[in-house]
């Protein structure tokens, strides 16, 4: 018997967002959010927060299984905010063969003097997933993007090190308009990221180091991506703060005493700095800074999730513009 309702035109995994400036031409809201299964797409229906919108990122059963495949679309319009978060790690759960790919992808558009705050939680791969991630972003004269991208070694808990098959990440950030398009008429590229984990070329290569052994401890590795003039004065502070690093060979040699006295005359910053300095030696974080044709890009990497956490947020914090410019709840997932 044939079905008198016609064909669905949703596809699984299929997601929206068109965030646009209200009425009064301060607030930001929503004109558009839709999702299909497993994506699910959460904004609180009385908003604490007028300086940006916020949407929550989740995926049904609290992760994605082997083979799920997510399409995301973003549309920030003139003038909006928009502060995108989640509510826990993305699980990525086993997939049954490595032939079985779950995957993301993420499209913004960005507006003139739009912008985009994205703080998620990190992607937290299991033992035997295989999974890719594409995030392309496109941005306008005038708008801005604070973009975090991270993953970390798994379920410590279980004995898990690195243990999946493949995680393969891929960021672009793209300028258009004002005449900056490329033969295709895409605009100009001006930043790709790309990284790979492949538990597979071991085996195929076994004078190479194992996944695991290339990682040197680490726990978790990510990037921060920062454009435009909402981000501007924390990208230059990124960069200060990585050119005010001690450098090879620079060691300490005073005694406690001297060092603590020569403290008392420190400026709050520096202070700060120091206490800072000090958290990223005892918890082993490593981090770099450097500007790539107009975009900021801060790599880390901590042996423990929780202190590259607690190193980011005390960074946003100490900087201050994510929290002006985009709220409080744009910080829940770096706290």
């Amino acid at each position: 018997m044939n079905s008198p309702f016609p064909k669905s035109s949703s596809t699984p995994g299929e997601g929206l967002i068109v965030a646009r400036l209200l009425s009064d031409g301060a607030t930001s809201g929503l004109s558009a959010i839709t999702y299909q299964y497993p994506l699910k797409l959460i904004t609180p229906s009385r908003p604490s927060e007028t300086r940006s919108v916020l949407v929550f990122l989740l995926s049904y059963g609290g992760g994605l299984v082997g083979g799920d495949v997510v399409n995301l679309t973003v549309d920030v319009q003139a003038g909006a905010r928009l502060s995108v978060v989640t509510q826990g790690h993305t699980k990525v759960f086993k997939s049954a063969s490595p032939d079985i790919i779950t995957s993301q992808t993420m499209r913004v558009d960005i507006a003139p003097s739009a912008a985009l705050c994205l703080l998620p939680d990190p992607v937290q791969p299991f033992e035997d997933s295989v999974y890719e991630q594409t995030q392309i972003f496109r941005l306008a004269a005038g708008a801005s993007l604070c973009l975090l991208d991270w993953v970390t070694q798994g379920r410590t808990a279980r004995g898990e090190d690195w243990s999946f098959v493949r995680w393969e990440g891929r960021n672009e950030v793209w300028s258009v308009g004002s005449g900056e398009a490329d033969a295709t008429g895409g605009g100009r590229l001006l930043m790709r990221d790309a990284v790979i984990l492949d538990s597979g070329h071991h085996g195929n290569h076994p004078q190479m180091k194992s996944l695991r052994e290339s990682m040197h401890a680490m726990g978790v590795v990510g990037t921060l991506v920062l454009r435009g003039p909402l981000v501007k004065s924390l990208g230059e502070f990124f960069l200060a703060e990585f050119g005010a690093l001690p450098r090879l060979g620079a060691r300490d040699f005073r005694s406690d005493e001297a060092k603590m006295k020569d403290e008392e005359g420190l400026s709050p910053l520096q202070k700060w700095r120091a206490g800072r300095l000090a958290m990223e030696k005892e918890s082993k974080l490593l981090w770099s800074a450097a500007n790539v044709r107009g975009c900021v890009v801060v790599k880390f990497g901590a042996p423990a999730v929780e202190a590259a956490r607690v190193w980011i947020g005390a960074m946003l914090a100490r900087e201050g513009s994510i929290l002006q410019n985009f709220g409080e709840h744009a910080l829940m997932c770096v706290k």
